[in-house]
C-alpha cells in the first residue's frame, strides 16, 4: 500500500472521524471540544507533575483553567458523558472496535477521561506520523507508528505511564490499521503497552512480554524517530 494510502486510512479512523466531529472548523472549535480541552489539559498536568495527589474528579476539576464543576466533569466522562470516545467505538459495530472497546471500557469516570486525554495528547505525535507518509518513501508503517508512540511516551512519561501504561486507544487503532487485519487490537495493545514501558522505564522488561508477535512485525528496528 503507497505511503499516501495509508495516511488516507488513518484519516478514516473511528478515533480520526470522532475528533473531527468534536473539533469543527478552527478558528471557531466547538464549545464541547474546547471544554474537553480544558480538562484533557488538567489531566496531563496532574499527570506529569511528580506530585503525590491522588487523580480524583475533584484535583481534576480544581486544576482545570479557567474554571472547572463537578457538574462539567461528569458530561466529559463517566456514563453520562456526552460524545465519548467509547461512544463512537460502541456505535461502529465492527469486530475491531468491540475488541477496543474490551481493552478500554472502564468503570471509573477519571480512569475515561485519561484515555481521552492520553489521546489528546499523543495526537500533535500523529499529526506527524501522518506527515511523514505522506513524504517518506516506503518505510515500514508499522515501524512508524511504534517510534511515533515511543518518542511520545519518551516526552510524555507521566501520562504514558498512567492507567499501567495503557497505550493511546487512537495508536492502537492506527497499528490495527496499518497492518491491513494482520494483527488484533489485543496484540496491537500489547506491543504498544511494552514500547511505551520501554520508553518510560529503559532498564525494565514487561511481564507481558510480546517479543515474538514484535520480532514477528519487525517493529524492533525503528524504535525511536529519527
Amino acid at each position: 500500500m503507497l505511503q499516501v494510502s495509508i495516511a488516507s486510512t488513518l484519516e478514516d479512523t473511528v478515533t480520526a472521524r470522532w475528533r473531527r466531529q468534536l473539533v469543527g472548523a478552527k478558528p471557531h472549535e466547538k464549545r464541547h471540544w474546547r471544554t474537553k480541552v480544558a480538562y484533557y489539559a488538567a489531566v496531563c498536568e496532574l499527570l506529569s507533575a511528580a506530585a503525590e495527589t491522588p487523580l480524583t474528579w475533584r484535583t481534576i476539576v480544581d486544576s482545570v483553567q479557567p474554571k472547572g464543576h463537578r457538574s462539567t466533569f461528569y458530561e466529559i466522562a463517566g456514563p453520562n458523558a456526552k460524545h465519548p470516545l467509547i461512544g463512537a467505538l460502541l456505535e461502529e459495530q465492527s469486530s475491531e472496535a468491540f475488541q477496543l472497546v474490551l481493552c478500554y471500557r472502564r468503570r471509573v469516570a477519571v480512569h475515561q477521561l485519561v484515555d481521552e486525554s492520553k489521546v489528546w495528547s499523543y495526537w500533535p505525535h500523529r499529526d506527524l506520523l501522518q506527515a511523514r507518509f505522506r513524504v517518506t518513501p516506503a518505510l515500514d508503517p508499522a515501524d512508524l507508528v511504534v517510534a511515533t508512540v515511543a518518542a511520545w511516551a519518551r516526552n510524555h512519561q507521566g501520562v504514558a505511564a498512567a492507567l499501567d501504561h495503557a497505550p493511546p486507544l487512537c495508536a492502537v487503532e492506527d497499528l490495527v490499521a496499518v497492518r491491513h487485519g494482520q494483527l488484533s487490537p489485543q496484540n496491537a495493545y500489547a506491543i504498544l503497552y511494552d514500547t511505551i514501558v520501554e520508553a518510560v522505564l529503559p532498564t525494565m522488561r514487561p511481564a507481558t512480554s510480546m517479543r515474538w508477535l514484535a520480532a514477528d512485525l519487525k517493529l524492533d528496528a525503528a524504535m525511536t524517530l529519527r
